[in-house]
């Protein structure tokens, strides 16, 4: 029997799945029908008004959604303990959604990790290795196949809050001295005894990056698999359009070996997105690891939701 949380997070999603196929094809046909007559105005205005009362449809959607979403989430992390960590770029309005959603789910907020623009440029590369190389927790051991900034970062940082059984491998003496000298260097920020281990960690990003941006994406990504794996699990997310160009989302869903680490949601800005990341730190605590959004790698819309777009 279909259960509320499977039939109300599939209607959500088929009203995103229709949002995105009209604005696509509207914009594709109105771009079509200028090219060559300039004057079906008609018809494109008929296409306009189709795409105004689907957007209708989906604000509809979307309070239909906050409406039932302590419902659908509620005890998916009872007993859990979550670490949000935040990317330049991060929405604020993003940020504290997920977590009062993380609290709706009946889970531990374990505090907030800002990661800086100097870290994420890798602008100060070899300072930053002789941190991590000085920092490691006694009795840890990085992986040795991390050889690059985000990844050995992100090593890091997991060893010094997350922890994939009941124990951390890291003591208060390590935790403080390790953060306190990436934040001394610039490479992170977080206020003062907010930060506690936890079990599972949120990456949260921003819109797709600028033409600029570098390997910014590239770093991202591999800081977020990393921290994922020191963890029972974790999640990368980011805004509508997040998966163009060399986001953190499209890097991850374009390498299998991150895919593989860490699960990702490309709207988290929008209600349902909000729903499907709590469903997958779930997931993620028991082990499955998946693609979920509307934008280009994802696998589904949510979890037990409609199909996504094509890899």
């Amino acid at each position: 029997m279909i259960s509320l949380r499977q039939h109300a997070i599939s209607l959500i999603a088929v009203f995103l799945a229709l949002a995105v196929g009209l604005f696509l094809g509207s914009g594709f046909v109105g771009d079509r029908v200028n090219s060559i007559t300039g004057t079906s105005r008609d018809r494109l205005g008929d296409v306009e008004k189709q795409r105004d009362d689907l957007n209708e449809q989906v604000n509809a959607a979307n309070s239909f959604g906050a409406a039932v979403a302590p419902r659908l989430i509620a005890g998916t992390l009872r007993g859990d303990s979550v670490l949000v960590v935040t990317a330049p770029g991060a929405a604020e309005a993003d940020v504290d959604a997920v977590k009062e959603s993380i609290s709706g789910a009946g889970g531990r907020f374990a505090g907030q990790l800002a990661v800086t623009d100097t870290l994420v440029r890798d602008q100060k590369a070899e300072e930053l290795r002789t941190i991590v190389d000085q920092t490691i927790p006694g009795g840890t051991t990085l992986r040795s196949e991390l050889t690059d900034s985000g990844g050995r970062v992100g090593d890091l940082m997991g060893a010094l809050l997350l922890h994939a059984d009941a124990q951390s491998a890291a003591s208060t003496d390590d935790v403080r001295l390790g953060l306190q000298a990436l934040r001394e260097g610039g490479f992170v920020d977080y206020a003062d005894g907010a930060l506690s281990a936890a079990d599972l960690v949120v990456v949260v990003t921003g819109d797709a990056l600028s033409e600029d941006a570098g390997a910014q994406g590239q770093l991202t990504a591999r800081m977020a698999a990393a921290m994922a794996a020191r963890a029972q699990g974790g999640v990368l997310v980011g805004r509508t359009g997040s998966t163009a160009g060399g986001s953190p989302v499209a890097v991850v869903r374009s390498d299998p070996s991150l895919g593989n680490a860490v699960s990702t949601v490309d709207n988290v800005d929008q209600q349902t997105g909000r729903i499907t990341t709590m469903l997958v730190l779930q997931q993620e605590a028991d082990g499955h690891t998946a693609a979920y959004g509307t934008g280009a790698g994802a696998r589904a819309i949510t979890v037990g939701g409609g199909s996504g777009p094509a890899a």
